[in-house]
């Protein structure tokens, strides 16, 4: 079982988020590595809104193929090299999940991986 918490005694969530994700340790886990907007092919996208929807993307293909769905998905990690721009990523999350809320982290750092990459995703699913 998967409960999404948003308890009273916090702040509620600025955006489409849950201050927490609650499940049982008998479950099916899947810990997803950072994952960044390059297509399958190994094109890196231009620009930070089509990095983000690709980044998102990659997430859901990683679980899809280990047959797991967005609403198993419990948290996210968002690593943004553009300041000021978690609304693009935000709305790239919720394209990318629908009305699933999750835990969510949403950091701007001064670099990734190569300088071409904007945006990293990292995130956990659980089926239980």
């Amino acid at each position: 079982m998967i409960e999404r918490v948003n308890p009273p005694t916090v702040v509620q969530p600025a955006s489409p988020y849950v201050q927490a994700v609650v499940h049982s340790a008998a479950a099916r886990r899947i810990v997803l590595s950072g994952q960044i907007g390059v297509t399958p092919d190994g094109r890196v996208l231009e620009g930070l809104e089509a990095q983000a929807r690709q980044t998102w993307a990659n997430v859901l293909a990683i679980l899809k193929a280990q047959g797991f769905e967005p609403r198993h998905l419990i948290k996210a990690t968002t690593f943004c090299t553009v300041p000021g721009q978690v609304v693009i990523n935000r709305k790239a999350r919720v394209e990318a999940l629908g009305d699933v809320l999750i835990a969510s982290t949403y950091l701007e750092v001064a670099g990734l991986a190569s300088p071409d990459l904007l945006v990293e995703v990292e995130a956990e699913a659980v089926m239980a």
